[in-house]
């Protein structure tokens, strides 16, 4: 399920803080690794967030997040996706061996399906 909640703080030295939801009653720690982000990947106190959370939580804080985003309310994806196939994912594999002496080298290559 996915959470709306306000980051609380966030100490960037540290890469740790905390989110606060109705959902999540006592607050939820959040680890920088969490943050679904390109780049130095932080939080800004006060800042709406969409946020998954399980429990146990973790630091004396019931909820931990697993995982953290932004833009919402959707689910970002964890990669972006190719240009030319949205919200699809492209594959290629290229096999080379060596043929027996005085034969020209084969390579296959071939696209996997989406």
């Amino acid at each position: 399920m996915t959470i709306v909640g306000v980051v609380r703080e966030f100490d960037t030295d540290r890469g740790w803080g905390v989110l606060d939801a109705p959902e999540t009653p006592g607050g939820c720690w959040v680890h920088f690794s969490a943050i679904v982000a390109p780049g130095y990947r932080s939080l800004t106190a006060g800042r709406r967030v969409f946020f998954r959370a399980e429990a146990p939580g973790q630091d004396g804080y019931p909820y931990r997040a697993t995982k953290v985003w932004s833009d919402g309310p959707v689910e970002p994806p964890d990669r972006a996706p190719d240009g030319d196939a949205p919200g699809a994912y492209r594959s290629t594999v290229t096999i080379v061996h060596d043929d027996p002496p005085g034969e020209p080298t084969a390579a296959v290559s071939a696209a996997l399906p989406r």
